[in-house]
């Protein structure tokens, strides 16, 4: 039985609603009942959408709920660097042994000529599947272009500790970037890279991803990784009950809670039973 590692890999940008740090709470909670570690990781590839100070926010937000983490940024481990931004190295390392396989190419195309793929497909009344333009004589891949993952389409199943027996067909297994023409590997790249490297067990995390499985399971095949377990908690929704809680609707920043005189005991209590 492997030692259970859990993880909590925010994006710096911006404050900590609740939305956010339950899935923290929820890994910690796992974690500390097992006896085992969780991890803080910041996931800042896309610098664009960086918030100055969001880091540290988080890490106040942690700490003032009593979330302890055993590695992390600021308390290091044996599994650094705890900034994606820090591990540009072994994305692309990893990347190189892709394309040595044969399971990852240079994207020759320019975001018009995608664009036309995809218009292409929508007047056809058919999905867009970049797989479909897969260029034949793809260039070496120098860095300047974006890297592409090489999919094999299949069938899946897996089971998901929270939402049960899942299935999918091919159809919705498709070629995505892995490293982008900045240097920086997207999310659904270096988070699986991330999560092998630090020996995590559990991933949990949001509704949103659970689409993007399949191609996650993909790519853990190419990359010889076993997948952890995988658990995806639904949306803590917003005050309409409709759509999840976010920033964007003016989700409340989790410290003002307690600005506004929650004890921190309380909201702890409240966050781990919600959902």
């Amino acid at each position: 039985m492997k030692p259970v590692r859990t993880r909590f890999a925010p994006s710096p940008t911006g404050y900590l609603h609740v939305g956010g740090i339950r899935t923290a709470v929820f890994a910690w909670l796992t974690a500390r009942q097992a006896g085992g570690q969780f991890i803080l990781r910041f996931e800042d590839t896309d610098k664009k959408r960086e918030v100055a100070g969001s880091d540290q926010h988080i890490i106040d937000c942690l700490k003032t709920l009593g979330l302890d983490y055993d590695e992390g940024p600021d308390v290091g481990g044996p599994h650094g660097p705890y900034r994606q931004s820090q591990r540009l190295d072994i994305y692309k390392q990893w990347a190189e042994k892709l394309v040595e396989q044969g399971r990852a190419y240079a994207d020759p195309y320019s975001p018009e000529e995608v664009q036309a793929f995809r218009d292409e497909a929508a007047k056809n009344k058919q999905p867009f599947l970049y797989r479909n333009h897969r260029p034949e004589n793809p260039p070496a891949w120098n860095g300047s272009q974006p890297l592409r993952f090489k999919s094999e389409p299949k069938d899946y199943k897996w089971h998901d500790a929270i939402m049960g027996d899942l299935a999918t067909g091919p159809e919705v297994v498709d070629d995505f970037i892995l490293i982008k023409s900045d240097g920086y590997p997207t999310y659904n790249f270096a988070h699986i890279i991330d999560d092998h490297d630090m020996e995590i067990s559990h991933v949990i995390r949001g509704q949103e991803f659970i689409a993007s499985v399949p191609n996650y399971l993909n790519l853990y095949e190419a990359l010889g990784f076993e997948p952890p377990v995988m658990a995806t908690a639904p949306h803590v929704l917003g005050p309409d009950g409709r759509k999840k809680l976010s920033k964007r609707d003016g989700a409340k920043d989790l410290l003002d809670y307690v600005r506004d005189g929650f004890l921190p005991e309380a909201l702890l209590n409240f966050i781990a039973t919600l959902g």
